[in-house]
């Protein structure tokens, strides 16, 4: 009988009933091919930038359920060979096949044409995407040490020009205006300071990408690998990302990378701007060298700043991919849209990043700077007047509107006259007082020359991060110190993930040439080594939270280094928690909320 309310000409579905099509269990047939067209190809198009780190995340894999007895001996013996001499086979040279599904299901398929059912034992306590979530982090870490690099030698070559330019005299400018005397080498500092800072977040992004997500499972873990530690040390992760759910979903730090890769190139872009206006016949301040230039192949006289219109480009490219990925990630949780186009975007955001910052050194290191024009432009206009108005502010005892003002007055008598601010004098200044204030200013028996000449004035500003060439001196020393602690830093950490895969390789192929069953216990302690190693190498670094914010050298905070038993409040070691784990070699791990 319906229940009250319920209308009698429909009949109850029972839920439990078979339909005419499945509602669950794994499609039967081919993909559409419209599937394949959006899909499929766009994710395979990525494949090269995963195919290494998809490789070790495999052998990694494999010696972990070896070790564990998970996978048979023997399977586990083939599956090393087959992966190694897979390892050497070049991207654009394997079968990944669009018709076929995403990258990892020709890997499947290729696999299993070589070793049959053997291939099978590959996604044991595993999705697919903890196997691409690795390798994309992988690939992300090689992609972050090079980009902190080339940060470093920016930051560096800006600091080596600004030093050989501390006593360059220049009007320094807002509003492409004229606002004080200063020093080139005092403005190219300006952006030494931002590309530093962005470094050090390219850092913080490393410590969150250097954790590993091996052994999550799909949400929440699984049975089969209880000591996630093993794989995150065979693969030189620092450490693990802790929540198994938060590991194959986490998609924070990506927009922390992209956002400061994108902020290194803003900054480069604005330098890009400035140089490009001053780089004109107006101004002709900088010219760029013949290699970063381009000519018109219509207008023989032309010499364009061709460099500083791709660094520009870069910059606004950035601006658009950073905001696509937040595009993209705005989903419900557990979502694969979060991650299908990152695998590619994000890359290609590094590597533009990388590009860019590569060629606005070049544009830096080789520019020739024109002190003779800057100094005669500033000696034609009047970047002293604010000097001018507070040394008559404390002289005469007024405010300093109104010494504001009178000298405000001035100028414009004397722009309109024809002079430079160097020419005004006592009775130029005893004039405008009488007209803004009706009363007069006698200032005959003051020598004006000190507050008027732009030399004089830029070696009055000594206090710190002035532009008195002595500061600029000791600012682009600072700036050269922290760069190489940042690059050294950046150095460090690759080394470590080359010798963890180094170590890797070596250890699938003893496994794989053994007779017998293999000894994948030597490979957990060669990982608990390595790791060892490598902490001790990056002791020098201190940890991600030892760095305050805008202060201290690069060195400090560097990556998140530190020995390998230091960790931060709410981290957990590598192995902790788990049966047979080593005191020393041990990562830290981070959670989710740490970066």
């Amino acid at each position: 009988m319906p229940s009250a309310g319920a209308s009698p000409d429909v009949t109850p579905v029972d839920i439990a009933s078979p339909g005419s099509r499945p509602s669950a269990g794994p499609p039967a047939g081919p993909p559409a091919a419209e599937l394949i067209a959006a899909g499929f190809e766009l994710e395979n198009a990525d494949a090269p930038l995963l195919h290494h780190g998809i490789n070790l995340a495999d052998i990694a894999h494999v010696i972990d359920l070896g070790g564990a007895g998970v996978i048979p001996p023997e399977a586990a013996r083939q599956l090393l060979a087959l992966l190694l001499e897979t390892l050497q086979v070049p991207a654009d040279e394997f079968p990944y096949e669009p018709r076929y599904g995403e990258p990892y299901n020709s890997r499947e398929r290729y696999f299993v044409a070589r070793v049959g059912d053997v291939a099978g034992w590959l996604h044991a306590g595993r999705p697919r995407r903890e196997a691409m979530r690795i390798a994309f982090r992988l690939h992300l870490r090689g992609a972050l040490t090079d980009l902190i690099e080339a940060a470093a030698r920016l930051a560096a070559e800006l600091g080596v020009v600004a030093g050989a330019h501390a006593g360059t005299l220049m009007a320094d400018q807002t509003y492409l205006q004229h606002a004080q005397p200063s020093t080139f080498g005092h403005y190219l500092l300006s952006f030494a300071f931002p590309v530093l800072r962005e470094g050090h977040r390219l850092e913080e992004a490393l410590t969150w990408t250097d954790a590993s997500p091996g052994g999550a499972g799909c949400v929440n873990g699984t049975r089969l690998r209880s000591d996630r530690a093993t794989v995150a040390r065979l693969l030189g992760f620092r450490g693990i990302a802790e929540h198994t759910r938060d590991a194959m979903w986490q998609t924070d730090g990506l927009f922390d990378m992209v956002g400061a890769a994108t902020g290194l190139a803003v900054t480069q872009a604005k330098l890009a701007e400035d140089l490009e206006i001053w780089a004109s016949q107006e101004f002709d301040y900088v010219t760029l060298a013949d290699a970063y230039s381009r000519a018109s192949v219509l207008m023989p006289q032309k010499r364009n700043p061709y460099a500083l219109s791709i660094i520009r480009g870069s910059a606004g490219t950035l601006i658009g991919r950073l905001t696509g990925l937040l595009a993209v990630a705005k989903t419900p949780s557990a979502r694969s849209d979060n991650l299908i186009f990152a695998y590619g975007e994000v890359p290609r955001a590094l590597d533009l990043a990388l590009r860019a910052t590569r060629l606005s050194t070049g544009v830096v290191r080789t520019m020739e700077i024109n002190a003779a024009r800057m100094m005669a432009v500033l000696d034609a206009g009047f970047s002293q007047s604010t000097d001018l108005a507070e040394y008559i502010m404390q002289a005469c005892g007024i405010d300093y509107r109104t010494a504001y003002r009178i000298v405000g007055q001035a100028v414009r008598d004397a722009s309109t006259a024809g002079l430079r601010g160097a020419d005004i004098d006592a009775a130029l200044l005893a004039r405008a007082a009488e007209a803004v204030t009706g009363r007069p200013l006698d200032l005959t028996a003051h020598d004006l020359g000190a507050v008027l000449d732009p030399a004089q004035i830029v070696q009055s500003r000594t206090g710190v991060g002035g532009a008195a060439p002595g500061e600029v001196t000791r600012m682009a020393a600072g700036v050269a110190r922290q760069a190489a602690e940042l690059a050294a830093g950046a150095r460090r950490w690759g080394s470590r993930y080359q010798r963890a895969e180094d170590d890797l390789i070596a250890a699938a192929r003893g496994y794989a040439q053994e007779t017998g069953s293999p000894d994948f216990g030597t490979a957990r302690t060669a990982a608990r080594a390595g790791a060892a190693r490598a902490g001790a190498g990056g002791a020098a670094a201190g940890t991600a939270g030892e760095r305050t914010a805008g202060a201290g050298t690069a060195g400090a905070g560097t990556a998140g280094a530190g020995t390998a038993g230091e960790r931060t409040a709410g981290e957990r070691t590598a192995g902790e928690g788990t049966a047979g784990r080593a005191a020393a070699g041990e990562t830290a791990s981070q959670s989710g909320g740490q970066r």
